[in-house]
């Protein structure tokens, strides 16, 4: 059985981040509620919709979709990430799911407004809208091994919860689980929406965490290439020699410079880089060199490397 394509459900491609998801559901969540669509399907259309809106919303069960797609929501996975349950099944009611997005008990109050027996509208009082909360935003600094393999990441987060009277807050901690995809690039956001400070009359805030590299003493990155800047010898840049080096994943590799090493050269080794995160292709593992030359040379040093260098 052909699985659920829940980026085509909101006519979105697989590249779409939160706030696209976010958009996408809105629009179409208005065109097709009950309340306002008289197409056919329209019901079932505004279900599906609220169903891929719940999974794509959800960095947990986003991340599972886009390694194992819908088949894995409903059966399970090799290795189930923390802070996902499994198997998924959706029971929400779209209706609510529709509510907690727009706000308020009647979120249609003011889109369709009411006539009389006449067809004339009748004049309603307008509607206070709640305000969010700007997005308190956190940095996630991980190792360039964690952004090479892909992790778990959990992040305790202290936030302001309104009691039940609605005017008193206590403060409360929270275990907000991310888990980091392979290739993740600094910059990549990761939004939790409404998990930060709520306040009397607001929507609670969002929390974005945003990706940060801890410096790493031998690779850096580069696009999808590892970049490893190796000092080699003026003998060694001339006659040739061998480099050896760990990998981010443990692996060691030897690699052959059979190659005069002039200024500005690289050698590059395919596919030991980054995955692309949209098309799985891994950049490449270059090397860069720095030449140490000798401070001095005796004269018959000197000599030999005339006649050695000589035509």
């Amino acid at each position: 059985m052909q699985g659920k394509d829940y980026y085509s459900e909101l006519q979105l491609t697989r590249s779409a981040d939160d706030a696209s998801v976010k958009r996408a559901y809105r629009r179409l969540a208005l065109e097709f509620h009950p309340d306002k669509s008289s197409e056919q399907g329209a019901p079932e259309k505004f279900a599906a919709i609220a169903e891929a809106y719940d999974v794509l919303s959800s960095p947990q069960l986003k991340s599972v979709y886009d390694q194992y797609a819908s088949a894995g929501l409903a059966v399970g996975v090799p290795q189930i990430p923390a802070g996902f349950t499994s198997p998924y099944a959706f029971h929400k009611d779209p209706m609510v799911i529709f509510r907690e997005f727009f706000g308020g008990d009647n979120p249609f109050h003011g889109l369709f407004p009411p006539v009389d027996e006449f067809g004339m509208t009748k004049e309603i009082a307008p509607r206070t809208r709640q305000k969010q909360n700007p997005p308190l935003i956190k940095a996630l600094k991980i190792s360039l091994e964690e952004a090479f393999l892909g992790c778990v990441k959990k992040m305790r987060v202290k936030r302001q919860v309104m009691n039940e009277d609605k005017h008193t807050a206590m403060v409360r901690e929270k275990i907000l689980t991310i888990n980091v995809a392979s290739g993740w690039k600094p910059g990549t956001k990761v939004t939790f929406a409404k998990e930060g400070d709520q306040e009397p009359n607001s929507i609670p805030a969002d929390i974005v965490f945003v990706i940060e590299y801890k410096p790493h003493k031998v690779f850096v990155r580069e696009g999808n290439d590892l970049v490893f800047t190796h000092d080699i010898s003026l003998a060694d840049a001339l006659a040739g020699s061998e480099v050896k080096l760990q990998t981010l994943d443990g692996r060691v590799l030897n690699i052959p410079i059979n190659d005069v090493v002039s200024p500005g050269y690289e050698r590059r080794v395919l596919g030991e880089g980054f995955p692309d995160t949209k098309t799985g292709k891994r950049g490449d593992l270059r090397l860069k060199f720095v030449t140490i030359f000798p401070t001095s040379l005796s004269d018959a040093k000197k000599l030999l490397v005339r006649k050695g260098l000589e035509q």
